[in-house]
């Protein structure tokens, strides 16, 4: 009688699950998974090094994060004017900025799950890991158009 009532619950959140999983969008699981992610990680954290050290290495990470994200804003600035003088679209460097745009604001958050996030999007090996897949499909799509469609219009001015 008690495994089945165990079973019966398991049942029901796991169809709450699913229907949550099928119905709700990932920014809206997201905007609630996340606080939940860090309050547990103050938590763990907290009881393992201290409340005032828990909150200075927030902060600490949140000051290094923003400078850090400064230094390579101005690097991707400085790659995407010399593509711009060499004729080359900075397709990169935009995304590449994009991305240390979400890192610094991650960044600034308070917790430690969202500072991972963002450490991960300034380092530059694993923004390009993340990038490779839309660049590949921009490129694709620029060697499909290589077609360029014109009219040829043909006058005759001076016959003799």
């Amino acid at each position: 009688l008690c495994i089945r009532n165990y079973y019966s619950l398991f049942a029901k959140y796991t169809l709450l699950i699913y229907f949550c999983i099928r119905q709700m969008n990932t920014i809206l699981i997201s905007i609630i998974a996340i606080p939940i992610i860090e309050i547990l990680l103050f938590i763990k954290i907290g009881e393992n090094i201290g409340a005032i050290n828990t909150i200075l290495l927030i902060i600490l990470t949140a000051v290094l994060g923003v400078y850090f994200a400064r230094i390579q804003g101005i690097r991707t600035i400085k790659s995407g004017f010399i593509n711009i003088y060499q004729n080359k679209l900075p397709i990169y460097e935009i995304l590449s900025g994009a991305s240390i745009a979400i890192a610094a604001v991650f960044l600034i958050i308070p917790g430690f799950f969202t500072d991972a996030i963002g450490f991960l999007l300034l380092i530059p090996m694993t923004r390009k890991l993340l990038l490779s897949p839309i660049l590949k499909r921009n490129e694709a799509q620029r060697n499909d158009d290589k077609t360029i469609e014109a009219e040829i219009i043909d006058e005759k001015k001076d016959e003799l």
